[in-house]
């Protein structure tokens, strides 16, 4: 093999490589996208079912959720959570405070405001 061909070899392999980075990058920006958190909110007569879903936990995050409730004067009457490395929660809550004055939208926005809250916190340290 002459020098030639050996460079036209290198630049072929240079293009594929960039075409795989290019795709790689694709893929984790296409990822982050996604990885937006979810929230439902149920209204059960005096009280909510929350379901929460994001790819990604972080510490802290689950307290921050449950604040979000005492916040609202929501008292978590049962939950379901996992916070390994995606984050789930299912939590039933009512109250007869301040409660009645709170709708869905409201707890959901308190609730992404606190996931959001626990992301900045991440970023920061």
């Amino acid at each position: 093999m002459d020098a030639s061909e050996y460079i036209k070899e290198l630049k072929q392999k240079v293009v594929r490589l960039n075409q795989e980075i290019a795709r790689e990058e694709e893929a984790t920006h296409s990822h982050k996208e996604n990885s937006f958190p979810t929230v439902s909110v149920e209204s059960l007569g005096h009280g909510f079912l929350v379901n929460v879903s994001s790819d990604k936990s972080c510490p802290g995050l689950l307290v921050s959720v449950l604040e979000a409730f005492e916040e609202l004067g929501l008292t978590v009457l049962q939950a379901t959570a996992s916070s390994d490395d995606t984050f789930r929660l299912e939590a039933m809550g009512g109250g007869e405070s301040q409660a009645d004055n709170v709708d869905e939208d409201a707890v959901r926005r308190a609730v992404l405001q606190a996931m959001r809250s626990c992301g900045a916190d991440q970023g920061d340290q």
